[in-house]
């Protein structure tokens, strides 16, 4: 069979939450048939990697309720009305770590669910830091650790670091320095 886009019929809304919302995508195969899919419609992210000038990266652990478990992540989090990713990525930053990074690098943007969800989440590296204060949002309870890229496989390896958007960037900056 040949790969070829369906015709989307309509959309119907499911269900309404905070930042996404649950649709019922009816389309129509290449082949005539007709299939109901769950789409989840996801406001856009953006997460940046900061690299510290000894070359340590720098991830938040914080809580995250969906897997019941303490995560390594990069900073990351919506992108406001009117606010361009590059930008939400630096606010991110700022809020989640303290630090300003003067040099910031668009590395790609990625879709973290593809087969049910249109989230993207555009990432950046940052690089030059130079530390202002933390903001954080007021249900974060955020720590940074600094890591030395060298411990970064064990920590994968380990399933320490499993969130898919560091995996990417952490991925890309590694590939940077060779």
């Amino acid at each position: 069979m040949k790969c070829e886009k369906f015709k989307r019929e309509r959309l119907e809304l499911a269900y309404r939450a905070h930042v996404f919302d649950v649709y019922n995508d009816y389309l129509v195969l290449p082949d005539g048939r007709r299939v109901v899919y769950d789409l989840i419609k996801h406001s856009p992210g953006a997460c940046i990697l900061p690299v510290c000038d000894d070359g340590r990266i720098v991830l938040v652990r914080q809580y995250r309720n969906a897997i019941d478990e303490i995560t390594y992540e990069v900073p990351a989090g919506f992108i406001d009305v009117g606010e361009t990713p590059k930008d939400a990525a630096i606010r991110e930053l700022r809020e989640e770590t303290g630090y300003i990074a003067r040099n910031v690098e668009y590395v790609t943007k990625t879709v973290l669910a593809i087969g049910t969800s249109d989230e993207q989440t555009y990432l950046y590296i940052g690089r030059d830091l130079m530390f202002e204060k933390t903001e954080p949002d007021e249900n974060e309870f955020i720590n940074c650790e600094y890591i030395e890229i060298d411990d970064v496989d064990r920590m994968i390896k380990n399933g320490e670091i499993v969130d898919s958007k560091t995996l990417i960037a952490i991925y890309a900056y590694k590939c940077s320095l060779t």
